[in-house]
């Protein structure tokens, strides 16, 4: 949409402010190509050695799932959480969390994001699967949120100068769309889209910010194994449990090395029926 653009564009200018890192705009453009060139872009002012810290992180799709264990890790290890929900119920239950700010809203609205993120020093969004309530004509039909509610925390991201960001989306996604079987990308593919779309914008537009893309497998919701692994081999496949993703989402959100990558989240540990050759994961190194 316009007001998209336009919060792009000025997220865009105001980054530009801080470094010369962006992309010209004549460059040709490919998810693959981006990301490539993304992860070897010389480093400015980010540490490649010394382990991030952040005080107040604002979390979008706290609500379940994923996003749920992960407030409950990162308040365990001392960090503040901004979380943005959209049910009254939900709201005061998270804000009964010691160490937890929930606030109501909507991530389809840019300005909820916005005010919610304002102040926090890292920003991570699990969203995923709900739609907006549109009336299902023109600018007003309805539009999944692995899109347009990720875009806005990206932009938002963008505007705020909060540099890093983690956004959590799907194997099948961008380079990993050849790992997943056939059957499972067909059943999958518009919510496939709408989260590379948002992962392409955020590669595209955002290459001074320190972002992390990552993609698990197949979700799961049983206890965790503690034997899930990150991965930056664009193949890899299989499944995870939801605690044992947030507990790396955790990590990654305070590895350097994780800046600017593209990584898969997978259990080598579960026998996965799209990965029936159990083929080798290669870990990638936190540390």
């Amino acid at each position: 949409s316009t007001m998209i653009a336009i919060r792009s564009i000025m997220a865009l200018a105001l980054l530009m402010g801080k470094t010369t890192a962006f992309l010209s705009p004549n460059n040709s453009f490919s998810p693959t190509s981006l990301t490539e060139r993304s992860n070897t872009n010389t480093r400015t002012s980010l540490s490649m050695t010394a382990q991030q810290s952040y005080n107040k992180v604002f979390l979008a799709g706290a609500s379940r799932g994923v996003g749920n264990c992960l407030l409950k890790t990162l308040v365990a290890e001392g960090i503040h959480v901004v979380a943005l929900v959209r049910s009254p119920e939900v709201l005061e239950t998270l804000n009964a969390i010691e160490g937890v700010t929930a606030i109501l809203g909507d991530a389809f609205d840019y300005k909820s994001v916005e005010g919610a993120m304002d102040g926090c020093d890292a920003a991570i969004s699990t969203l995923g699967g709900s739609m907006s309530k549109g009336d299902g004509s023109g600018d007003d039909a309805p539009t999944k949120v692995d899109y347009t509610g990720n875009s806005n925390v990206i932009e938002a991201a963008g505007i705020l100068g909060v540099t890093r960001l983690v956004l959590l989306t799907s194997i099948g996604c961008g380079t990993s769309k050849e790992a997943a079987p056939p059957a499972v990308f067909d059943v999958l593919a518009p919510t496939l889209k709408a989260k590379e779309k948002a992962e392409n914008l955020l590669i595209k537009y955002y290459t001074n910010m320190n972002w992390t893309i990552i993609r698990p497998g197949g979700l799961k919701s049983e206890a965790a194994t503690g034997k899930a692994v990150l991965s930056d081999d664009c193949l890899a496949i299989g499944s995870i449990h939801r605690q044992d993703c947030a507990d790396l989402v955790a990590k990654a959100l305070t590895s350097p090395k994780t800046e600017r990558q593209v990584l898969s989240a997978i259990d080598p540990s579960i026998i996965a029926a799209v990965n029936p050759d159990a083929r080798p994961i290669t870990e990638f190194a936190l540390s």
